[in-house]
């Protein structure tokens, strides 16, 4: 049933579409971010949780660059919700796609992209994530989305079925394991949004030198169907609506062959492109995110961080050893360095 509030808000959405239509692009970007910036001014918690993860990711930041950067992102976020995901499906389009994005350096990844192998694309909340499915669908790639439903019904059936318009295929999140399975046999590329916390179930890999819940799922799907996995996002690149799409690598099944714990090395690697992409333009991540909200079982109970992780993570081609030690200095002096993100 649609209550008062879903149609409220899905001709709230509407309406500013249609006026939005009606000015110079940039202006519009300008006005949303605007927005951005107001609500980073009014919203204490949203704008301390932002602070505490940056200062966590960048500890040699200033607290004014700090702050500078948390305001940055929030203005990004609300200009791809208020105006991106608005204009999207206008802008995007078989004829037109190419004044509003182009395709960065792919390297070796884009013989995967384009090739019938299926693969899974790995990304995150930063850029403008649905830009980069869409776009790739549009140019014939068969892209399958794990997405989490909107809880208004209204906006969810109004927002997918303009994503879907060039071939994208979106899943719900939650129980779609089959109709995965049914795509990657078809050759199908099937992406995630993988930089959220996954819980105190999750698999703890380093994410900005700290140990970091993430999803099992996708290594688990990678390992068993032997599928190359890669990581990729679209990145604003100019004071309008022009992104560029960057895939920074690709980790084969070859990689993971002969690794005691294939899972915990590609959620790793997974994780640590991501950190990479990050890096690269920390102003367009989402840092509101609870991201190392959940805690090892050893930090929760007080333990130091037990040696066969240790292990692991000294089996990380990309880890050295003072990484390790900021690692575990992090995770086990609790009291001196409090988990970032956690604030309420």
């Amino acid at each position: 049933m649609n209550r008062p509030s879903h149609w409220l808000q899905y001709l709230g959405l509407r309406s500013i579409g249609g006026l939005l239509s009606s000015f110079d692009s940039s202006a519009n970007l300008e006005t949303a971010a605007s927005v951005g910036s107001a609500y980073f001014g009014l919203s204490d918690r949203h704008r301390r949780r932002a602070m505490l993860n940056i200062a966590a990711a960048f500890p040699d930041l200033g607290e004014d660059r700090v702050r500078d950067l948390a305001e940055a992102s929030v203005r990004s976020l609300m200009s791809m919700f208020l105006l991106d995901s608005l204009v999207m499906t206008r802008r995007i389009t078989p004829t037109g796609w190419a004044s509003h994005v182009r395709l960065g350096d792919l390297g070796d990844t884009i013989e995967t992209l384009l090739s019938d192998r299926p693969c899974l694309l790995v990304t995150a909340h930063l850029g403008n994530f649905e830009l980069l499915g869409y776009t790739l669908s549009m140019l014939g790639l068969p892209i399958t989305a794990l997405a989490r439903p909107l809880d208004n019904p209204m906006l969810d059936e109004w927002i997918r079925r303009m994503r879907t318009r060039h071939g994208l295929e979106i899943l719900d999140k939650f129980g779609a394991t089959e109709r995965v399975v049914e795509a990657i046999s078809r050759g199908g590329k099937v992406a995630f949004i993988a930089d959220q916390n996954a819980g105190d179930d999750g698999i703890f890999v380093p994410f900005f030198d700290r140990l970091a819940s993430s999803y099992k799922s996708i290594a688990l799907l990678a390992v068993r169907e032997r599928l190359p996995v890669v990581a990729g996002f679209a990145c604003r690149i100019a004071d309008d609506f022009a992104y560029e799409i960057r895939c920074l690598d690709r980790l084969d099944p070859e990689a993971w062959e002969d690794h005691p714990d294939p899972i915990f090395l590609v959620s790793a690697w997974y994780t640590h492109a991501i950190e990479r992409m990050v890096r690269s333009a920390p102003e367009q991540y989402w840092w509101l995110h609870r991201r190392w909200k959940s805690r090892p079982r050893s930090e929760r109970q007080g333990r130091p961080m037990p040696s066969r992780l240790v292990a692991k993570l000294e089996s990380l081609p990309w880890m050295t050893p003072d990484r390790i030690a900021r690692i575990r200095r992090h995770s086990e002096d609790r009291s001196a360095d409090p988990a970032p993100g956690t604030a309420r």
